[in-house]
């Protein structure tokens, strides 16, 4: 079994920054990948941006130059580095660990998320 932890969120004013944490742990005979998904309440979760084995990453399309993702792959533990925060960033923030866990060889774990609430 894989566990997901993220960890970081908060209230934070707007134009400011926060650092989400995402640390995976268990059998994982791989990292796939990792992605960073956001869900506003009633809305369906949505990907904020992805890297890959390779450490390509995949930004959404409003995020980038704001959003950085980076690794730690010796910890298993990848951030989220949010800077210029805007209100509409409001949201409960998951981590998503795309991992070969010893069973199937790309299998997504889900932590509990974290809140992020940018407001002045």
């Amino acid at each position: 079994q894989v566990h997901v932890v993220e960890s970081g969120g908060g209230l934070v004013q707007p134009g400011g920054s926060l650092i989400l944490s995402c640390e995976a742990s268990g059998t994982i005979v791989r990292s796939n990948a990792v992605a960073w998904y956001r869900q506003v309440h009633g809305m369906r979760r949505a990907v904020v941006l992805r890297i890959v084995s390779s450490g390509q990453t995949f930004y959404e399309d409003s995020m980038e130059g704001r959003f950085t993702i980076s690794r730690d792959c010796a910890e298993n533990k990848t951030f989220l580095q949010m800077n210029s925060l805007e209100p509409e960033d409001t949201a409960v923030y998951y981590c998503g660990a795309e991992v070969d866990d010893g069973v199937r060889c790309w299998e997504i774990f889900w932590g509990q998320g974290t809140r992020v609430t940018v407001s002045s």
